[in-house]
């Protein structure tokens, strides 16, 4: 496939109509210095024209007529009982690929990706909530080691294998092996918005909260806990615990030792710009601590949300991963996350610990 010059729009393609197509044609179109849509593959005529009417974006029917365009990579943001088919179908077409979460719905079809990467399918995994602003200041804080040695971490601010990824970087266990408890529990709760918008009745409905107990090879151990009202809920908060041999970080709060004998309380701070009697514009500046930058928003001044600034963050990096850059996210990370959530649902079904196994993915 095609690449671009250093300065000019990555330009991809996107499988898929859906509510992540939408995401990325979102970012794109707040930052069309950087990024260009080439084309969105869409089956139905009826998706076709919506996308074209909203987006004024190229539409096609088949993923045989992005060999017209030509794009440097394309994102699969299909269903994950599609995923796996359509993802090695563009490998095969010689397409650099970055695919939608969950990577594969079982272990089967992980390893069958995984075989593809092998003989040198160039696939990516769309892995974003570590590359979120207040997470990405999180994970530097502890990079640095600020609250010392960690060995535990508690997260509550995302679902299944997204939850297990930035857990596993919290604590840095790459792909040990755990032994996991969980359990899955019903709670009433007032009905909030959804991906429709704000709730249109005052009811009451059914809510799932699962939480599950890791302990990894090292020492370490983690709490997975998420509710499955959480994303947009107005009472059911995300939430991040990491606790290290020098000091604790919980949500933005930070106790830390500055010696043996100095106890200290500083707070991670967001810095925005659009408030009152500022007129630079609506946009997230950076994260703080202490004076000390822990993240700068390299996309300022788009007006985007937290989410698409990760997703940006994303399609940046698989357009230098085409031109011989790093991974995005490896497949084998991605298929890590996806057995650990798996190994956490057959521990609720059996009400059991279970114990992980090394994978064919982790490398010796």
């Amino acid at each position: 496939m095609t690449t671009n010059p250093d300065d000019a729009p990555a330009r991809f393609a996107i499988v898929g109509g859906g509510f992540r197509a939408e995401a990325f044609l979102r970012v794109a179109t707040a930052l069309p210095e950087r990024f260009r849509v080439t084309a969105v593959v869409a089956r139905r005529p009826e998706i076709r024209e919506a996308l074209r009417e909203r987006w004024s974006v190229h539409t096609v029917e088949s993923v045989d007529d992005l060999r017209r365009d030509r794009p440097e990579f394309v994102v699969a943001a299909v269903s994950a009982a599609a995923s796996t088919e359509i993802v090695q179908a563009l490998a095969g077409e010689g397409h650099a690929v970055l695919t939608e979460t969950p990577v594969a719905p079982d272990i089967p079809s992980c390893l069958a990706l995984l075989d593809a990467v092998r003989r040198g399918a160039r696939i990516q995994v769309a892995e974003q909530y570590h590359l979120e602003p207040l997470i990405s200041a999180v994970l530097e804080l502890v990079r640095r080691g600020t609250i010392g040695e960690v060995s535990e971490a508690s997260v509550s601010i995302a679902h299944d294998y997204h939850g297990m990824s930035v857990l596993r970087r919290l604590l840095g266990v790459g792909f040990q092996n755990a032994r996991i408890t969980a359990r899955r529990f019903t709670e009433r709760l007032q009905d909030g918005p959804s991906r429709q918008g704000d709730p249109v009745e005052d009811r009451v409905v059914d809510g799932i909260r699962t939480s599950a107990w890791l302990e990894f090879e090292k020492g370490v151990h983690g709490t997975y806990e998420f509710h499955d009202q959480q994303y947009r809920s107005w009472i059911r908060t995300p939430s991040v615990l990491v606790r290290g041999s020098r000091g604790e970080l919980r949500d933005e709060t930070v106790r830390h030792l500055l010696d043996a004998f100095t106890p200290v309380r500083s707070r991670i701070e967001r810095v925005e710009a659009g408030g009152a009697g500022n007129h630079e514009g609506d946009f997230l500046r950076s994260y703080s601590f202490e004076g000390d930058i822990l993240y700068e928003n390299p996309f300022r001044p788009a007006r985007l949300a937290d989410d698409e600034l990760s997703i940006a963050a994303l399609l940046e990096r698989m357009s230098a991963y085409t031109r011989g850059g790093p991974d995005v996210y490896s497949v084998a990370e991605a298929c890590q996350d996806q057995y650990l959530q798996l190994e956490m649902r057959r521990a609720i079904e059996t009400a059991s610990t279970v114990t992980t196994a090394t994978q064919p993915w982790v490398r010796p």
